[in-house]
């Protein structure tokens, strides 16, 4: 089998795309900014929601921090200690991600749980709501300017998964708030203590499912599976364009992507009258088609008479 080849944007200098180093300044800047502010309401307010909401945020920043590392590590050059460069840190930030959701989720719970036990808390009411609606605002604003990065970087797509947890949470909040001053309009004080926890253990079981599918797509990547379905079909097409060219058989494919490097290896099996001079033309010709694709590219391709070859 042939060496793999690179394609032109692979063999590029090091630096993360500027799209992507964009979203995660903005990520960083609005964790900050709304996390902060979610603190100081929380503590001024007395409310466990606000807080635990503030917290989370601004836990955020690290992890944009994280992101912002491995961004820089997966764009580096290849070295003679990796000569296939180090993507694998774009989906190891995005487990990272998704684990310490996961983990900030069970805190909180676990917390509210302790909190619903012990008899409840004081109820902020409507200051509470008002918190609710600025933070929805404002995550609302942040995910507006991550979308448009999310469909070519992984990192951004996992800050904008967040961020939409995010907009879950400040609506559970804000409801959270109207519902404590309804029941306190109506001297029902000591249920609306209840509600504040109650609703965080709601907050975190709502999130959970966007937790656990960053931590699913980074645990794929960098156990090798195989690409999206949308990568692999653009894949397939340019293969199928290439073998109709030249006569060839039917293809084995295989695919697989991490971070934005894309590996693909297409194997042919041949008649004898193939030699490596045309293994190198068929390999140009799938390089191209593949070029127009938003990855780094590594393609190699494979003719051989014995099938078995190609697993």
């Amino acid at each position: 089998m042939s060496a793999p080849d690179r394609s032109a944007r692979a063999r590029a200098p090091g630096g993360p795309p500027r799209g992507e180093t964009r979203a995660l300044l903005v990520s960083m800047v609005g964790s900050g900014a709304l996390g902060l502010g979610g603190v100081v309401w929380g503590v001024v307010s007395g409310s466990q929601i606000v807080l635990f909401d503030g917290v989370v945020t601004l836990a955020g920043m690290a992890l944009v921090a994280v992101s912002m590392v491995a961004a820089r590590v997966a764009a580096s050059r290849p070295t003679q200690e990796y000569p296939y460069g180090r993507h694998a840190a774009t989906p190891l930030a995005v487990a990272v991600q998704g684990a310490a959701l996961l983990g900030a989720l069970t805190y909180g719970a676990s917390d509210a749980v302790t909190v619903i036990v012990s008899g409840g808390s004081d109820a902020a009411g409507l200051v509470v709501a008002g918190y609710g609606v600025v933070a929805a605002a404002a995550s609302i604003a942040v995910v507006s300017s991550l979308r448009r990065y999310a469909r070519s970087s992984p990192l951004a797509r996992a800050e904008l998964v967040s961020w939409r947890s995010g907009t879950w949470l400040s609506g559970v909040v804000a409801l959270s708030g109207v519902a404590a001053a309804v029941l306190a309009a109506h001297d029902l004080d000591a249920v609306a203590g209840y509600l504040d926890p109650a609703l965080v253990v709601v907050a975190s079981v709502l999130m959970f499912p966007m937790a656990l599918g960053l931590l699913r797509e980074g645990g794929r990547e960098l156990l090798e599976a195989a690409a999206p379905r949308d990568v692999a079909d653009a894949v397939a097409a340019g293969a199928e364009r290439v073998r109709a060219r030249h006569g060839l058989p039917a293809p084995v494919i295989r695919t697989t992507k991490l971070g934005r490097r894309l590996y693909v290896d297409v194997g042919f099996v041949v008649a004898s009258r193939w030699d490596v001079a045309d293994e190198d033309v068929v390999r140009r010709d799938l390089n191209d088609e593949l070029g127009g694709l938003d990855y780094d590219v590594v393609a190699g391709v494979t003719l051989t008479r014995d099938g078995r070859l190609l697993g």
